[in-house]
């Protein structure tokens, strides 16, 4: 769960961009038809689930009457997601953002891979739904059960992190030192993501994620590097 770049997986190119070129690494394979019709039935569910809120709030809409909206049995929602909270927090982009780390160069600073790639997400993310962020942010702010299962969510993601980041670097999964980087990694986009949220989703959402992660490059201080102010 990334809260980043919702259906951005398979999307194509958009038109007059650049193809990849020697020494980048290929396209993902297509979707085979049963992954295409399970991913079909996962957006047909969250947009059924976004559009019902939108009508009548968040607490009054049921499991049941996402189904209906979406011609799908209340056992065919909860095949894919497990509560009501998933269906609001779930997206595709875990793998994409997997997939994309192995890519990168195994001497690049993992804070700056990460940079990339999360670029590289938010501008699919934009160039497709950027409206489905503004809704799941605004519901993360919003609702608590949405936000207490978000961070148990994304311990998802932070494995993620920890799969592709320690076998890129050679170290064990279960060494402490990729497995603190990705809890304060993705502890850092949680709260780049409240902030922008609490901000009325007023200006670049990426502005808000880069300013936060370099922070944590640049080691985490409450004051601003300068002289003390005096009292």
């Amino acid at each position: 769960m990334t809260v980043i770049a919702p259906g951005s997986a398979g999307r194509p190119s958009s038109p007059g961009a650049r193809g990849p070129s020697a020494g980048e690494p290929d396209a993902p394979p297509q979707l085979g038809l049963r992954e295409r019709k399970k991913l079909k039935t996962r957006i047909a569910i969250r947009e059924a689930t976004y559009r019902l809120i939108a009508e009548q709030g968040y607490e009054a809409t049921t499991v049941e009457q996402i189904a209906r909206a979406a011609e799908v049995s209340p056992s065919t929602v909860f095949r894919y997601f497990p509560t009501k909270e998933d269906i609001v927090l779930t997206d595709e982009f875990d793998p994409v953002l997997e997939r994309l780390l192995r890519a990168r160069p195994a001497d690049e600073d993992p804070l700056e891979s990460l940079m990339i790639v999360f670029r590289e997400g938010f501008a699919v993310f934009a160039a497709s739904d950027g409206d489905a962020v503004v809704e799941r942010t605004r519901l993360i702010l919003e609702v608590p059960a949405v936000r207490a299962r978000m961070t148990e969510t994304m311990a998802e993601t932070s494995q993620v992190l920890i799969r592709a980041l320690a076998d890129r670097d050679g170290v064990d999964r279960d060494d402490l030192r990729p497995r603190v980087f990705a809890a304060a990694v993705t502890g850092v986009l949680r709260e780049a993501l409240l902030v922008w949220a609490e901000r009325g989703h007023g200006g670049d959402l990426m502005a808000v994620v880069d300013e936060a992660l370099g922070q944590l490059r640049g080691g985490l201080r409450l004051r601003p590097e300068g002289p003390s102010p005096t009292r």
